[in-house]
């Protein structure tokens, strides 16, 4: 999916490719980039945790989790984990749901289809947490919660400070009341990087260069991904007293 550290990150390589990619991708044209950008955390946001149509919202999907576990909210989040995972390999999500979701550049199915269920699983486990998902700032949250270590580069541009991410939590950004344009800025640019990783050739992970054959990502990477998203994501959404 994307090159995105989330752990201790000192691969100089890795910053040269990730700028390499936004630099070209700005550079092919400013204004498609900027769309891109905003088209990506518009329907993560809209898709991923509102729901629409035939797509459970966040909510509901953690209410029917929690329904299935019996109350146990430990076995609803891994109820949660499981069907998203599962929903990933399996592939379809995307391409199923047809006019819902055009975007002004063209991004491999698969990555998007792997950001908008992992986005739905955060925001699910959070509502389980007691997270207030309609929050604008929780949503922004959300949605730094994909790209790791690169979630202080974001903040820091935005303004904000960057310990937020960095020992810190994400979940207390809900607690800043954070004026609307400057939450736009943090989604775009989350947007924005998801983008331009989703058109790099290669992946990179522990130091390693992993080819990508048609566009088409292994399940085993795959759940190596969404499972260092996921385990990255409870840390940033305590459960709320």
């Amino acid at each position: 999916m994307g090159i995105f550290s989330f752990g201790k990150d000192t691969e100089t390589k890795q910053l040269e490719r990730r700028a390499a990619a936004e630099a070209a991708m700005q550079a092919q044209d400013p204004g498609m980039a900027d769309k891109a950008a905003r088209a990506m955390a518009d329907r993560l946001l809209k898709l991923g945790i509102d729901g629409v149509g035939p797509v459970d919202s966040a909510k509901e999907t953690a209410e029917k989790a929690l329904l299935e576990a019996k109350g146990d909210r430990g076995r609803a989040e891994e109820i949660i984990a499981k069907q998203h995972f599962r929903k990933i390999a399996a592939g379809g999500f995307v391409t199923g749901l047809g006019g819902l979701i055009t975007m002004p550049v063209a991004i491999p199915a698969n990555i998007l289809e792997f950001y908008l269920l992992t986005t739905r699983a955060i925001a699910s486990i959070a509502h389980l947490r007691g997270h207030d998902v309609d929050q604008p700032e929780l949503r922004s949250a959300v949605l730094l919660s994909l790209i790791g270590s690169d979630a202080r580069d974001v903040l820091v541009a935005a303004g904000l400070p960057g310990t937020i991410a960095g020992g810190g939590r994400l979940s207390s950004l809900a607690s800043r009341q954070l004026p609307a344009p400057v939450l736009m800025v943090v989604n775009k640019a989350v947007g924005f990087r998801l983008v331009a990783q989703g058109g790099q050739k290669i992946l990179s992970r522990l130091g390693k260069l992993i080819p990508v054959a048609g566009g088409v990502i292994g399940a085993g990477l795959d759940s190596y991904l969404f499972n260092q998203i996921l385990d990255n994501a409870r840390t940033e959404f305590p459960a709320k007293a």
